[in-house]
């Protein structure tokens, strides 16, 4: 039996067996209030989609990284991700999330027709830690189909119906919130756009939908998803803490 590959080491990988990643980044928003959209939103100065797109590189197992643009600043999101050094595609993205993951999936299977491994990466999860990308690309190239990192669940979580009443109290233990990147390898993701439809909050879940199952790997705080003022300012806490030390 062959081992998998060393997750702490990205040098370990093939060619082939680095992702290509996917960042849809055309979500508008309108919660933390800058006029912007989401991914272009600054923490110390610099935009997530910034900081999203080095980390990836910077982990050292991604070989290419294409985003999903709003098609109004497709242009702007170029330049600024140049300006930076940082090496990516930007494409006009969709309506919504679905439809710009497709459109980037699609230009990705063009530029780099031998890629095996896919991240799909949310922008505003941009302090996501290199040994969390590490891990999901490890475990695809391993052959997991599909795979997600996961934090337990610290709260209680109640089931309720459409006026609030509680419905039932659900065994924390047996739950986790999911993060990303959420990795795949190509045929599975492009057979779940292909066959699951649109109706899933994220990418794993149509592939659930198809009856592949879904690996898990631990995820971090560090990978929380930027959506309130309340997350932004948590985010410039622990980037001002990583930049003292």
């Amino acid at each position: 039996m062959t081992p998998p590959p060393d997750s702490s080491d990205p040098t370990a990988l093939p060619e082939q067996a680095r992702a290509v990643a996917i960042v849809p980044a055309a979500g508008r928003g309108e919660r933390l209030g800058f006029g912007v959209p989401k991914a272009l939103v600054p923490v110390r100065g610099t935009a997530l989609l910034t900081h999203a797109v080095r980390g990836l590189l910077n982990a050292g197992c991604v070989r290419h990284v294409v985003v999903a643009a709003p098609p109004s600043e497709v242009e702007s999101t170029t330049a600024l991700l140049r300006a930076e050094g940082l090496a990516a595609d930007v494409v006009p993205g969709g309506a919504d999330r679905t439809e710009s993951v497709r459109l980037a999936l699609r230009h990705a299977t063009k530029v780099i027709p031998d890629a095996r491994v896919v991240l799909v990466h949310d922008a505003a999860r941009s302090f996501t830690p290199a040994e969390v990308i590490r891990a999901v690309v490890a475990a695809v190239a391993a052959g997991a189909p599909a795979v997600v990192p996961v934090l337990p669940m610290a709260d209680t979580v109640k089931q309720v119906d459409f006026g609030g009443t509680v419905l039932a109290t659900p065994d924390r233990a047996a739950l986790r919130v999911v993060q990303t990147p959420q990795g795949f390898d190509l045929d599975t993701l492009t057979r779940a756009y292909a066959e699951a439809g649109d109706s899933a909050t994220d990418d794993a879940g149509l592939v659930e939908k198809i009856g592949i199952p879904v690996a898990t790997v631990p995820g971090h705080a560090y990978a929380m998803k930027i959506t309130t003022p309340f997350d932004l300012a948590i985010a410039e806490f622990i980037l001002s803490r990583e930049e003292a030390q």
